[in-house]
């Protein structure tokens, strides 16, 4: 088995729509990666939190996540990502196996060696430390003792 990682997405305002999972069911089909869970969670303006299902999700154009859910995601995990969406906002939480490193996975078991580390850099957070590296960036960015101006 590959490595599996989970990502939770948010959408504002609830815009909850099928236009960008096209892209994780080509992901799927080229056997990059494997959809282990998926949840579809809305939280509405008073602040309650449900997951979405059946009707809810082919009014959303999800229909082809229909009977995906594997129930790996549970209750506490429909909390907790509910404990940090905007009132009004939707999410899709996928738990997911990455079928391209399974290989690499076990080879490197078979030779004794595990993973001691892994981790994520957020997109912003490496752009801004290559902005930081870049001496024509780091000369036009705003100082503090200028307060940007």
């Amino acid at each position: 088995m590959g490595p599996i990682d989970y990502l939770c997405v948010e959408f504002p305002d609830g815009s909850l729509n099928g236009k960008a999972f096209p892209l994780l069911v080509d992901l799927v089909d080229r056997r990059i990666i494997r959809i282990l869970d998926i949840l579809f969670i809305k939280k509405t303006l008073e602040g309650s939190v449900f997951a979405l299902e059946g009707k809810d999700l082919e009014i959303a154009d999800l229909g082809v996540f229909h009977g995906a859910a594997s129930g790996i995601l549970g209750g506490d995990d429909l909390r907790e990502v509910g404990s940090v969406l905007t009132a009004g906002s939707a999410a899709a939480v996928v738990v997911y196996e990455n079928l391209w490193a399974a290989p690499l996975a076990v080879q490197l078991r078979r030779n004794g060696a595990q993973v001691v580390a892994g981790g994520r850099i957020p997109v912003q957070a490496l752009l801004a430390a290559l902005d930081e590296t870049d001496p024509e960036a780091a000369a036009a960015a705003p100082t503090s003792a200028t307060g940007g101006r």
